[in-house]
């Protein structure tokens, strides 16, 4: 599974199912990516927002939990950040995916 070019956004729920919490499609498809696909560049100081690289297209992906007041973190969000924000929130991890993505190595994770 991957993301297609024109995808910026993905934002994720949970629904009740009886007495039961269950995350929609969205929320399994984001942490099908951030496991399998995306490689993961590193965390922000709080260390709940995480960097990620799309070793296709070198974009950079911010996974977040906008409900973080929410039991469990609430659902996640993966947004498609500009390499400026990235710089800005991650400082060198940015660094690391030009790195990984120049030399063919994008598909090792680090950190």
């Amino acid at each position: 599974m991957k993301l297609s070019p024109n995808e910026t956004d993905l934002v994720g729920d949970w629904r009740a199912i009886g007495d039961a919490i269950e995350p929609d499609e969205t929320s399994k498809r984001i942490e099908q990516l951030t496991r399998d696909h995306l490689v993961r560049l590193g965390y922000d100081p709080s260390g709940w927002d995480t960097l990620f690289a799309d070793p296709n297209d070198g974009r950079f992906w911010e996974l977040t939990y906008p409900s973080s007041g929410s039991e469990g973190g609430g659902p996640p969000r993966l947004t498609c950040i500009d390499l400026q924000t990235a710089r800005e929130k991650y400082g060198g991890a940015v660094l690391t995916a030009r790195t990984l993505i120049a030399s063919g190595r994008s598909g090792r994770r680090v950190n």
